[in-house]
C-alpha cells in the first residue's frame, strides 16, 4: 500500500532547497529563451544568477489577474507558454478555457498537472475506480484529475457534472472506492442516494476541491466511512498545495516553489504572516514564474523546522484564506471584475455607478402613528396617558385596514413590493412614486434614474436603458456578484 507517492516527499528540507534551487536557473533560461513573453519580462536578468529565495525575490511578479490581459493581446498564452499546436515542435495535445476566458494547455506528459501525489495523500491506490466528477467541458478540471488517476494506475469513471440520479446509479453499480469532485457535490449525490435508497457504500475516500470544505462537513462524511481530503490547485499550474492524513495544514508540492509576498508587491513576508501566494512552476511548457494566484494564505511556522506526523517534510500552508484581488468564485469558478465589467457594458442604463446612499432605516411616520395608536404613551410613572393624536391615527389606520379589505373583496390583488425594495437597498434609489394601479397593471417600473425593468408588457415611465428583471438587480447596481 503506497504512503508517500516518491521518496521526494520525505526528503531533508536542506536537500530540497538545494535541489530545486540547482534547477531553477535552467528552467528561468528556458521560459526566457522559449515564452516570448518572459524574454521581454526577464531581460536583462542571469538566469544562472537566480539560485536562492532572495534572488528569485528580485524577478517580477505575473499576477492572474494580469495574465487575463496578456493573453487578451497575445492570443492564445500571451508568451507564456513554450507549447503551441499546428507545426510546433512540442505540440499540445489539448487547450483548455477557464473563465475570463484564460487558456490554458496540456501536453502529453504524463500526469501533467501533478495531482497524483495528492490522490495518494487523500489514499488513493493503484487499481481504484475513480469517480470523476470535475467538468470536462472547457474547463481543465476533469482532466487535471483523470491524468493523475491514470498516472497512479486507476481506472476513471469520467462522470463530470450534473444529473444527480444517473451519478448515484453508477456509484451503486460501478461500486468506485473513490470521489473527485467539489465537496458540496458529494453531499448531493450522497443525500440523492438516501432519498432513493441506493447503496453508495462503496465510496471510502474522496479528493475535494474548486470550493472550501468546513470541518462540518469533513465530519460528516467521516461518519458515513469516508475520507475526504482536499488539494490546492489552480487552471494555470496545476497542484500548489494537498492535504495529508496528518490534517496539519496543506503540504506544499515538490514541484513547485510557493512564496507568500505583501499584496501588491513582490515583497515576500515571514513565515505566519499572511500573503498573495506567489508560485514558481517547474513545468516546461508552461513555464510560470512568480505567478501571482490572488489568493491569500501563510505559511504555518513550525513546518519550516518540524516535518508533518505523516512523514512529509515539505512546508506547510494554513489553507485559503481570501483573495488578495476583486476576483470571486462561484461553484467552483472564477469571475473576473472585468467580466462583471463587461455585463455592465453591454446594459447602459444600469446604475452601476452609482453612489451607495442608503441610509439607517427610517420609521414613517404612519407606522410610528399606528404603532402608538390605541395606547398612547407611558408617563414616567408607567401608567398610560392618552393621547390626544391617537384617536385619529387609529382612525386612520381603520381606513386603511378597510380599503385593503374592500379590494380584496373586489377581486384586487396588490402587487407585493419585494422587488422594489432589493432594488432600493442595492442601489440607493428611492422606489417609484407610482399608484397601486399602475403596479398591477404594468411590468415595467420606470424609476427615478430613467432605467426601466423590461418585460412584454407595456411600458408606464420613460427609459434610457434595460437590464434584466429580478436578481441580477444587486450584482448590477453593485459591481460584482452577490
Amino acid at each position: 500500500m503506497l504512503t508517500h507517492f516518491d521518496t521526494l516527499e520525505t526528503r531533508d528540507p536542506a536537500m530540497r532547497e538545494r535541489e530545486l534551487f540547482s534547477r531553477l536557473p535552467v528552467q528561468v533560461a528556458h521560459a526566457k529563451a522559449n515564452a516570448p513573453a518572459y524574454a521581454t519580462l526577464l531581460a536583462g536578468i542571469d538566469p544562472a544568477a537566480v539560485t536562492s529565495r532572495a534572488a528569485l525575490a528580485g524577478l517580477p511578479v505575473t499576477r492572474k489577474s494580469e495574465l487575463l490581459e496578456l493573453q487578451k493581446a497575445g492570443r492564445p498564452f500571451g508568451g507564456f507558454a513554450a507549447t503551441g499546436w499546428g507545426g510546433h515542435a512540442n505540440r499540445a495535445q489539448r487547450v483548455f478555457a477557464s473563465p475570463g476566458p484564460l487558456y490554458e494547455p496540456e501536453t502529453a506528459r504524463p500526469d501533467y498537472w501533478r495531482l497524483a501525489r495528492a490522490l495518494v495523500a487523500a489514499g488513493f491506490q493503484p487499481g481504484d475506480l475513480v469517480h470523476n466528477t470535475f467538468s470536462y467541458h472547457f474547463t481543465p478540471a476533469g482532466s487535471m484529475l483523470e491524468t493523475a488517476a491514470l498516472a497512479l494506475g486507476c481506472t476513471v469513471f469520467p462522470a463530470g457534472i450534473g444529473q444527480t440520479e444517473m451519478q448515484v446509479q453508477a456509484v451503486a453499480e460501478l461500486r468506485p472506492a473513490g470521489y473527485v469532485g467539489t465537496p458540496s457535490f458529494l453531499k448531493i449525490i450522497l443525500d440523492k442516494a438516501d432519498e432513493t435508497g441506493a447503496d453508495v457504500t462503496s465510496l471510502t475516500k474522496a479528493l475535494v476541491s474548486g470550493e472550501a470544505f468546513p470541518p462540518s462537513l469533513r465530519d460528516a462524511l467521516a461518519a458515513r466511512g469516508i475520507a475526504g481530503y482536499q488539494v490546492y490547485a489552480t487552471a494555470d499550474l496545476g497542484n500548489i498545495a494537498y492535504e495529508s492524513a496528518a490534517r496539519s495544514g496543506l503540504v506544499v508540492d515538490e514541484g513547485v516553489i510557493v512564496e507568500i509576498v505583501r499584496p501588491g508587491t513582490g515583497d515576500p513576508v515571514a513565515a505566519g504572516e499572511v500573503g498573495e501566494v506567489v508560485v514558481t512552476t517547474f513545468n516546461p511548457d508552461y513555464p510560470l514564474l512568480r505567478f501571482g494566484t490572488g489568493d491569500l494564505s501563510a505559511i504555518i511556522a513550525e513546518s519550516v523546522a518540524t516535518p508533518s506526523s505523516c512523514g512529509r517534510t515539505n512546508i506547510r500552508l494554513k489553507g485559503w484564506l481570501g483573495r488578495a484581488d476583486q476576483t470571486t468564485k462561484v461553484k467552483g469558478m472564477f469571475v473576473h471584475p472585468s467580466q462583471v465589467a463587461e455585463i455592465v457594458r453591454r446594459h447602459p442604463g444600469s446604475p452601476e455607478s452609482a453612489p451607495d446612499r442608503r441610509q439607517p432605516r427610517r420609521r414613517r411616520p404612519d407606522d410610528a402613528a399606528l404603532r402608538d395608536a390605541g395606547r398612547g404613551a407611558r408617563p414616567s410613572g408607567g401608567r398610560r396617558r392618552h393621547d390626544p393624536g391617537s384617536d385619529q391615527a387609529a382612525r386612520r389606520s381603520h381606513a386603511v385596514r378597510a380599503g385593503l379589505a374592500d379590494e380584496r373583496r373586489q377581486g384586487h390583488r396588490r402587487r407585493p413590493p419585494l422587488r422594489l425594495n432589493r432594488y432600493s437597498r442595492a442601489c440607493g434609489r428611492a422606489p417609484p412614486r407610482a399608484p397601486p394601479a399602475a403596479l398591477c397593471d404594468s411590468a415595467q417600473i420606470s424609476v427615478a434614474s430613467g432605467v426601466t425593468i423590461t418585460s412584454s408588457q407595456p411600458q408606464c415611465g420613460p427609459a434610457r436603458g434595460s437590464i434584466p428583471l429580478g436578481a441580477h438587480f444587486p450584482a448590477l447596481c453593485k459591481g460584482r456578484l452577490q
